[in-house]
């Protein structure tokens, strides 16, 4: 895919934000520190944020899921939380066309346009990154397909992270695929035959509409707790003598690898877990880090 390079303009937005944004950003910030003790008694399990970078310098790579939005949220928030810094989210090139309040909103929140100039921008300001390379191929998932990655061979992260020497921290959420269930398959009938509208409204060829539920025969968000797990930093340095395209794809299997090995471990973990589906009654039996 080729991407058209940011303006100088834009590049500036990015680091010195509107004064308004900056407010929005305060505001948003302030509320979330505030919400602590909600959050809290949601019980949202996490655990590995002692393997966080102290510097704040370093991509995290995850997964997205059929919800689109835990992962994101939930990420977010507890590295803002444990290190104070505001994680910059490589989001769609489409963000560049945005405007108003939606344009503010996200900046705010750090979301950044997902270039390869804007990730290299960042890197050398050393803050701290999260991409997920399936884009939207991950939170289109059909039936079977929950928590598998679908990076169709994307390694620009990878690139990127090499290129600056930044560690690459795998996360995981597992949850999020499960809010809503899908009801077909790839390459179902149903699937086929909504290839062309689904390319319209979702930008992705070859692949259609899944069906979903959620609670019931509705679509209202299923209860699910959510699982959120931060791997082992991987170094990207380079060493003497690899190649670089080599290197690149060692970078990105690795991270692969230790991000499918954190799904299914959360996978396996939330099974034996009362707290679930969020049953009130099970509260105080919900499975807690070690």
């Amino acid at each position: 895919m080729t991407h058209t390079p940011l303006s100088a303009e834009d590049l500036d937005r990015l680091i010195n934000q509107p004064p308004r944004v900056a407010k929005l950003r305060n505001a948003i910030f302030a509320a979330a520190n505030g919400l602590s003790p909600v959050v809290d008694l949601s019980r949202i399990y996490v655990d590995g944020l002692e393997n966080l970078p102290g510097d704040g310098r370093f991509l995290l790579v995850g997964n997205h899921t059929a919800a689109g939005w835990p992962e994101i949220l939930v990420t977010g928030y507890f590295v803002h939380r444990h290190l104070g810094v505001r994680l910059r989210g490589l989001a769609i090139d489409k963000m560049k066309e945005m405007t108003g309040f939606s344009r503010d909103l996200a900046e705010a929140v750090g979301a950044v346009p997902g270039q390869p100039d804007v990730a290299a921008e960042l890197m050398q300001r050393g803050e701290t990154l999260l991409v997920f390379p399936g884009g939207g191929r991950d939170m289109l998932k059909f039936k079977g397909e929950e928590y598998r990655l679908m990076w169709k061979g994307r390694s620009g992260f990878a690139r990127i992270a090499v290129a600056h020497d930044y560690p690459i921290v795998p996360v995981g959420l597992v949850g999020g695929d499960d809010v809503f269930q899908s009801l077909v398959e790839r390459n179902s009938p149903w699937e086929r035959m909504t290839r062309g509208i689904g390319q319209r409204l979702h930008g992705l060829s070859g692949t259609g509409i899944p069906l979903l539920r959620g609670l019931g025969l509705t679509l209202l968000p299923r209860p699910q707790r959510m699982y959120l797990r931060f791997g082992q930093p991987i170094s990207t340095t380079r060493p003497a003598g690899a190649a670089a395209d080599t290197w690149e794809a060692t970078m990105k299997q690795r991270t692969q690898s230790a991000l499918e090995a954190i799904l299914a471990d959360l996978q396996d973990l939330r099974t034996g877990d009362p707290y679930r589906n969020l049953n009130p009654l099970a509260w105080g039996a919900a499975l807690q880090p070690s």
